[in-house]
């Protein structure tokens, strides 16, 4: 019989529910989120010899309770989030506890057979970690930028940089050499935000370099995929992290919010937009399926068929972004497979 070992994953502490093929509660037990705890967790669940454990996917949350499991041999599928609050609802126990929400997570992975399978971590969480450091740094550039035209405005009225020049060098020293001649605290902090967005832009032009060096390195076949630029190929390989945990390219396109979702009966057949999903992989998608629809024949001769069918037109884009998202899970695979391949010659 196989257990399924529900955790919910805390900031200290986990809490772990075993239960049966049937969804019956087995027993629970609470540990601290150490790698003593861990390793008590681990002891604890040594009972059932057909086991696996299934943790909601919070990674920030339970990365280093994952990588312990993983370190010893056990098996790890990740639990979508709204996957585990749909079936805590559905529940008949009432209420909200660790015990309850673990439990809704074992029984969420029972009804689930085909959920990833976690993996310890590699370049594409390297990947991540940049990507997702750049988009702090562009956020924090944007808010400068914001109060920036407002020093501007309330020293002249009449000071109105264009819209998205304000990460522009020349456009800086214009500014930085105008606000010379003015005095006073605004201007000072003017020229003390002009300093910063600078240097942000210079850090994060830097980091974009490193970024399409490393994903050149372990998608190259990513980037040949017209309208997928470094930091679009670099959001589709962070946020899978590892696409071989993914069965099929169906799971992928489940993972991505692409898999339409179908509301039909009769003899109507219908299918609504996925708000489910991944939601940064299906933004890296879109852009695609956007740049591909200015560029790409192809993808335009896609959606202009199906349009001459009766579709929309955000109807058919929803079609070519499922056409991408298999396109990205080929691409990806393919080049996972020649990265594993050339590294046995490459140590010969």
């Amino acid at each position: 019989m196989m257990v399924v070992l529900g955790t919910d994953a805390h900031k200290r502490s986990h809490t772990v529910v075993a239960c049966d093929e049937a969804g019956a509660e087995l027993g629970s037990i609470t540990v601290a989120a150490t790698e003593d705890g861990h390793l008590r967790a681990v002891k604890w669940a040594a009972r059932w010899g057909m086991r696996k454990w299934a943790i909601e996917d919070c990674r920030h949350l339970s990365r280093r309770f994952e990588a312990d499991l993983l370190a010893a041999g056990e098996l790890v599928v990740r639990v979508p989030p709204k996957m585990m609050a749909a079936q805590r609802r559905a529940a008949r126990t009432r209420g909200k506890s660790d015990p309850i929400d673990a439990l809704a997570v074992a029984r969420a992975a029972l009804r689930e057979p085909g959920l990833p399978v976690a993996q310890l971590d590699g370049p594409s969480r390297e990947v991540k970690l940049l990507v997702d450091y750049r988009e702090a740094l562009i956020k924090e550039r944007t808010a400068l930028q914001n109060r920036l035209r407002w020093r501007l405005h309330e020293l002249d009225p009449t000071w109105d940089p264009s819209p998205c020049s304000l990460g522009r060098y020349w456009i800086l020293d214009e500014i930085e050499t105008r606000l010379g001649s003015c005095e006073g605290l605004v201007a000072d902090l003017a020229r003390r935000e002009v300093g910063r967005i600078r240097e942000i832009t210079r850090e994060a032009n830097r980091l974009e370099h490193q970024i399409a060096r490393r994903v050149g390195e372990i998608a190259p076949s990513l980037l040949e995929v017209p309208g997928c630029g470094a930091l679009t190929a670099a959001k589709l390989v962070g946020e899978a992290a590892d696409v071989s945990r993914f069965r099929n390219r169906d799971a992928y396109a489940m993972f991505a919010g692409t898999a339409p979702i179908p509301v039909w009966t009769g003899n109507n057949t219908r299918f609504r937009l996925n708000r489910g999903g991944n939601r940064q992989t299906n933004a890296a998608i879109h852009r695609i399926a956007i740049t591909q629809l200015r560029i790409h024949p192809p993808a335009q001769q896609l959606v202009d068929r199906h349009m001459s069918q009766g579709k929309t037109k955000r109807e058919a884009l929803r079609i070519l972004k499922r056409r991408l998202s298999d396109v990205v899970y080929r691409t990806m695979i393919k080049d996972m497979t020649n990265i594993t391949n050339s590294a046995p010659a490459r140590a010969a």
